[in-house]
């Protein structure tokens, strides 16, 4: 294959389906992904890992820590620490319980996935080492949704460090997809004395990679990743250290990508506007996808 791009077997049928008016999208639910940043000598390293082939979605293909947005965070009063909810609503162009679920499940997903808490006793500290049996239980708990990220912080009477994310960029999955996500896209550094591990079910490999590095890997066609991550990927290049990158956050647009398919001279054609590299020319009589 020309690069490591993936998509869905099934697009070139519900995109014609789509344009011919015969499929309902489905409607997004709302997500958390965070790029986790650490400085190397030869410049900033961002957390990845490989999806297991076994999954039904995106198999094999490299990614952020990240889920979905739990409800239960959206009002339970939590300690915060950094931008008000209100400012966090206006940058994510949510209201306030949605900006604090949202901040949430970036958290939250950062420490399910990666072991890595971005929370501290009091608002300008964070937690050390959290490979103890009493956090793995904690953590464990969350994954299987026993109680909500907001009881969690709680529990252990932490305070939220919103200030330690930077809102980067925002993607809904395309409206011809079976499985839809609003997704915003953070970046955070990893935080002294706390260090990743492959700590989800839904991951076969984890790796820390200079992005360059990892773009390099998916145009040789080595490294399967889906457009937002590749796009994010090539977004970092430029920053020196994480803290660079999480300066210049607050200064990203947040408009929402949303492909577009149409139908053209016998083909689909899909686009990502702002992202012409990911122009796909399908024809209509293909059954199935590929990269």
């Amino acid at each position: 294959m020309a690069n490591g791009q993936w998509f869905p077997q099934d697009w070139p049928e519900r995109i014609r389906a789509l344009a011919e008016g015969t499929l309902t999208p489905v409607v997004p639910k709302r997500a958390a992904t965070v790029m986790l940043l650490k400085d190397t000598g030869s410049g900033p390293a961002v957390h990845m890992l490989r999806r297991r082939a076994s999954m039904a979605f995106a198999g094999g293909a490299y990614a952020y820590p990240g889920g979905g947005v739990d409800p239960r965070d959206d009002e339970h009063h939590i300690r915060w620490a950094g931008p008000t909810r209100a400012w966090w609503a206006e940058r994510l162009g949510v209201d306030e319980a949605a900006a604090q679920a949202i901040v949430c499940a970036a958290v939250r997903e950062t420490y399910e996935e990666a072991g890595v808490l971005l929370a501290g006793p009091s608002a300008d500290s964070v937690v050390g080492d959290t490979t103890g049996e009493d956090w793995e239980a904690n953590r464990a708990a969350l994954v299987a949704r026993e109680f909500s990220f907001a009881e969690f912080l709680d529990r252990r009477g932490l305070v939220l460090r919103s200030d330690l994310l930077g809102a980067w960029t925002r993607w809904i999955t395309p409206e011809f997809e079976s499985r839809r996500y609003d997704t915003f896209f953070f970046v955070a550094a990893l935080p002294h004395g706390q260090r990743t591990r492959n700590a989800s079910t839904e991951a076969d490999r984890t790796v820390w990679t200079r992005p360059a590095e990892a773009a390099d890997g998916y145009d040789k066609g080595e490294l399967l990743m889906m457009p937002p991550t590749i796009a994010t990927l090539r977004q970092l290049i430029p920053y020196d250290t994480a803290a660079d990158a999480l300066a210049a956050a607050p200064g990203r647009d947040m408009t929402a990508v949303l492909a577009k398919a149409r139908l053209e001279d016998g083909e689909i054609v899909l686009t990502w506007p702002g992202h012409d590299e990911f122009t796909k020319h399908i024809p209509t009589d293909l059954p199935t996808g590929g990269a």
